[in-house]
């Protein structure tokens, strides 16, 4: 098993990274504010206004070190790495997979099969921790209406009824997210409604940009098996679309972004401060926020949960990796069926 190697994230605008021997050293306006081994990293992201050195781009291209630039919305603009490694034979299997309608809806089935039973368990978990009888029964009902859509999903015939269940889930699911958050903190974080795009509420801003972040390691665990990010099987294929990468994501926005999300607004660990909120309505983390959100994802990487499949506890942070090799089994035809993350 990979060892978990740490995603360096720069949260400050106006940093500049350069290479001192060994060592990713950090500075702003010409003053060192932090160090870091280079070989602790096996990524790095940086968040808003941040540049690198070209000594420092150069090695860690040598490394086979990502480096990836998110707006401060977390929002993808930039990819760096070096020459595309991987098997050219591996991304003919999933070139001729993805040009094969029944296969291209067997792994669309497993890839929502695994959103949707996350997202259920985030409502269950909900309703057993709700004092209020009505929100018990609510999100009762919600995870109901999840689990006839799982169940539909194993009889769904073409991708578009794949993507029509996902859809009608994502909207149960989303209509109940205001009453996963506690009451104390419903004022304060109202959620009306999925938005993007830009986010018009705090709720919305907070798990967009984790969203980002779960998409990023997802990109890297996709690209390090050696598969390409970009030709998916439930996300139709666009140019500049990591297709793949989102398609892996849909098992992890549960157990990685929205619990994560709601676990810092019900705790307090995010406040209405750590948000910018722009005229014309849309709504960011601001420098505060993005640390704080940072420092949480990174530490929660670091939790385990039962493999399905291994049957041993793993890291989170390893749990793209190990499905995107399970992945490449499968188009290899090494293992008959592809099993996504499911979290007990």
């Amino acid at each position: 098993m990979k060892a978990l190697l740490n995603t360096l994230y720069i949260t400050t605008d106006d940093a500049y990274l350069r290479l001192e021997g060994e060592t990713l050293v950090m500075s702003v306006e010409r003053k060192k504010k932090g160090q870091v081994p280079l070989h602790h990293l096996g990524s790095i992201v940086c968040v808003g206004r941040v540049s690198l050195s070209p000594a420092l781009m150069a090695r860690c291209m040598e490394d086979g070190r990502s480096v990836v630039w998110l707006n401060s919305n977390g929002r993808f603009q930039a990819r760096v790495e070096g020459p595309v490694s991987g098997n050219i034979l591996l991304r003919q299997a999933q070139f001729r997979a993805a040009e094969d309608s029944a296969q291209s809806l067997i792994l669309a089935q497993a890839f929502i099969a695994g959103k949707l039973r996350n997202s259920r368990q985030v409502l269950l978990r909900g309703a057993r921790d709700s004092k209020d009888e009505a929100e018990k029964a609510a999100l009762g009902k919600a995870a109901d209406a999840l689990a006839v859509n799982l169940r539909n999903l194993a009889h769904a015939e073409a991708a578009d009824s794949v993507r029509g269940l996902e859809g009608d889930a994502a909207r149960v699911y989303f209509e109940q997210f205001n009453t996963l958050i506690k009451p104390a903190a419903r004022e304060a974080f109202c959620y009306a409604g999925r938005s993007r795009r830009p986010p018009r509420d705090a709720v919305n801003a907070l798990i967009s940009f984790l969203y980002a972040v779960v998409l990023n390691d997802c990109r890297s665990a996709l690209e390090t098996v050696g598969l390409d990010p970009q030709l998916g099987f439930f996300h139709t294929v666009r140019p500049g679309r990591p297709a793949l990468a989102l398609d892996l994501m849909e098992e992890f926005r549960a157990v990685a972004a929205d619990r994560l999300a709601l676990t810092l607004i019900n705790r307090g660990q995010v406040r209405l401060k750590d948000f910018e909120f722009r005229t014309g309505g849309a709504v960011l983390l601001a420098e505060s926020g993005r640390k704080t959100v940072i420092v949480a994802y990174q530490e929660r990487k670091k939790e385990t949960l039962q493999h399905p499949v291994l049957e041993s506890n793993v890291e989170i942070g390893l749990l793209p990796l190990l499905q995107a090799r399970l992945l490449a089994r499968y188009l290899r035809g090494d293992i008959e069926s592809y099993i996504p993350f499911l979290n007990k």
